[in-house]
């Protein structure tokens, strides 16, 4: 094969310029990030009900999903944890190969998804993630700073939000500082009293009237129309003229609470600069580049903030996780670009020793 390599050296060169083309294609269509992508066999179940206890979270959410996760096969373990307003399960799955992973994955929505009738109706819908090494830490950490903690600054958040989670290579955001709205009803305990009504009385029926309820089909004449009572709205003198029923009569419920329109209680708080602010981890998808990642999100954030430069927000992009992936990719190419070049070196070398040996068997006389 030397030989002939020797002899022909179009083909040799052939040869050579095809393993380097390969090298350079199967180099470029590596995922660029310092860690391997390494699925933990975690799936985190994630259901909300807003203003229950953390026994009500325990007793109506997280018990009967557990008792949905009995049934599935390769379970090493689960852990769940309950607390107001929000069930959190930890399902940990034996070590598997990725398809019977995917099997049991999709098993597993189906238990969900057949308890969904027994859990309350008011759950926001369970959130099924699956961990792994790139979606467990943030690629990078944008920062949305606001002059104060007002509407303003919780809407650009819930737009920046919706958009970032529709980028290329972004697997999910997760916010911290951004506190959903509510209409709070705050009641006259006085006023209560001289009615003979317990506040429990007055949630119950907030509760049952305030709500959207389809009510079936009727038909007219051949046509079929479909009856629903709309309860629920935004607004809060909507609710306000909400008819209380009580023994002495109808009441309005704003004879009885003031109704107004505001946001959770916060949790946590972000700060930055002394400014308030919404703090958003970008988690990226596992075959994601996380150079090319952190680059959309640094142009899309210069654009985002030229189109809302008079709302008085500004996007930014705090921290990324680029820094060591790219002096581990900076060393890596230098240690590559010396071994190419010794490979070489010594190629050439024996090479040309080798071409003189055959040169001097063929031709004695040279």
């Amino acid at each position: 094969m030397i030989r002939a390599l020797l002899r022909n050296t179009v083909l040799a060169n052939l040869v050579f310029v095809l393993v380097l083309v390969m090298g350079t294609l199967s180099y470029q269509m590596l995922p660029r990030q310092q860690d391997p992508t390494i699925n933990f066999n975690w799936i985190v179940i994630v259901t909300a009900l807003p203003g229950a206890s953390a026994e009500d979270i325990e007793m109506r959410v997280t018990q009967p999903m557990e008792d949905a996760l009995r049934k599935l096969n390769d379970v090493n373990f689960v852990s769940s944890t309950s607390r107001v307003g929000l069930s959190n399960i930890l399902v940990r799955f034996r070590d598997l190969d990725e398809r019977t992973f995917d099997k049991r994955v999709n098993d597993l929505r189906r238990e969900i998804q057949s308890k969904r009738s027994e859990l309350p109706r008011d759950i926001v819908e369970p959130i099924i993630l699956e961990i792994t090494s790139a979606n467990a830490f943030p690629t990078a950490t944008i920062i949305l700073q606001g002059q104060d903690n007002d509407e303003v600054l919780r809407r650009l958040s819930y737009q920046l939000e919706r958009d970032l989670e529709q980028m290329r290579g972004v697997d999910r955001v997760d916010t911290v500082g951004l506190n959903d709205p509510e209409v709070q009803v705050k009641l006259d305990f006085n006023r209560l009293a001289s009615l003979g009504v317990s506040p429990t009385q007055v949630a119950d029926m907030i509760s049952l009237q305030w709500q959207d309820l389809a009510a079936g089909r009727l038909t007219v004449s051949n046509e079929q129309w479909l009856v629903r009572h709309v309860g629920q709205s935004p607004d809060p003198e909507a609710l306000a003229r909400l008819e209380l029923p009580l023994m002495s009569g109808e009441v309005l419920l704003e004879e009885v609470a003031s109704i107004q329109r505001a946001r959770q209680d916060a949790t946590q708080r972000v700060l930055f600069e002394q400014k308030p602010a919404v703090m958003m981890a970008v988690m990226k998808d596992a075959n994601a580049n996380t150079l090319e990642l952190v680059e959309s999100l640094d142009q899309f954030l210069v654009e985002w903030n030229q189109m809302n430069s008079g709302q008085g927000v500004t996007a930014i992009l705090a921290d990324d996780q680029t820094e060591t992936t790219r002096r581990a990719i900076d060393i890596m190419q230098s240690n590559a670009l010396q071994a190419c070049c010794l490979y070489l070196s010594s190629v050439g070398y024996f090479w040309g020793g080798e071409l003189g040996c055959l040169l001097l068997w063929q031709y004695p006389s040279l």
